[in-house]
């Protein structure tokens, strides 16, 4: 985010969410080729290779200009801008919170569901995802653009309200057909709002934080979202499994929809200290 000419942001901030999903699609093809043949051994080791390309991006890619410039010279110094920013950092927490609770709580379960409720098989189960996370990088894409023309907010509340109309098609579709249809629409959204958060972290974080920021808040929102599947099956437990997902669900956005509402948003900030000579070359990025 810190190198891409502004106006390119949202569209690669959708194109970085879909390495996530991307991730998701391949498991689920591994899932589907691998994991009947070979067992979930091979899955494991399939898995660990790309973290393989840490090695290179730690020795080959370069630090970015707005890391240099705002570098702090120590981690208390880093803390300490952290500190001044308190209540954004506060409502990046549970904002990712709520956000791992709309992924989580929409993927983890989601084939045992549709094994339990509609009896697909395991090659069903894996087709389904698989069409679905290719919808979810169209998704992601598609909002991260939007993003840059409507802003973050608005663009992720659009996406949200993509997936609150088809929540119900998604839990109560009569058929696995119509099931299919909603898990693919919702997964656009889900993703579609997922698109914009790469950049709206790292437009919000503090300059001298932005290597802690989005990472620590993304983090610390995992931490919190934690029983997620949990508290799924125990209301699973109660109401069943089509009422437990939807309205664990509908809960859950209309959780986010509250908090970008009343959210701050920072559309467009500069992540370098404007120069003479950094001002003309960022003009001709611009153009």
């Amino acid at each position: 985010m810190e190198v891409a000419p502004p106006k390119w942001r949202g569209l690669l901030s959708g194109i970085l969410q879909s390495g996530y999903t991307m991730g998701f699609l391949l498991a689920a093809v591994a899932a589907r080729l691998v994991l009947p043949t070979l067992g979930w051994r091979w899955m494991f080791w399939l898995g660990a290779l790309p973290a393989l390309l840490a090695l290179y991006i730690r020795s080959k890619v370069p630090e970015s200009l707005a890391w240099e410039q705002h570098r702090a010279a120590n981690t208390g110094e880093v803390l300490r801008a952290v500190g001044k920013h308190w209540k954004r950092f506060a409502y990046l927490i549970v904002l990712m919170t709520f956000m791992m609770f709309l992924s989580h709580g929409t993927m983890d379960l989601y084939p045992d569901f549709l094994q339990e409720v509609h009896h697909a098989s395991a090659a069903a189960r894996a087709d389904i995802v698989i069409v679905a996370q290719i919808a979810a990088i169209f998704g992601a894409i598609l909002f991260g653009h939007f993003s840059q023309k409507i802003g973050r907010r608005f663009s992720m509340m659009c996406s949200l309200g993509v997936c609150l109309a088809i929540i119900p098609l998604w839990a109560f579709g009569g058929t696995l057909t119509k099931t299919t249809l909603g898990a693919i629409i919702l997964a656009i959204g889900v993703q579609g709002t997922w698109g914009v958060i790469p950049v709206h972290l790292n437009e919000l974080a503090a300059d001298a934080a932005r290597g802690l920021m989005p990472g620590l808040t993304y983090q610390l929102g995992i931490l919190c979202a934690a029983p997620t599947n949990s508290i799924q099956y125990k209301l699973r437990e109660l109401f069943g499994y089509q009422w437990a997902l939807a309205g664990f669900e509908v809960v859950t956005v209309l959780g986010l929809l509250l908090l970008l509402w009343r959210g701050a948003e920072d559309h467009g900030k500069s992540f370098v200290k404007e120069t003479g000579e950094l001002s003309e070359v960022n003009s001709g990025l611009e153009k």
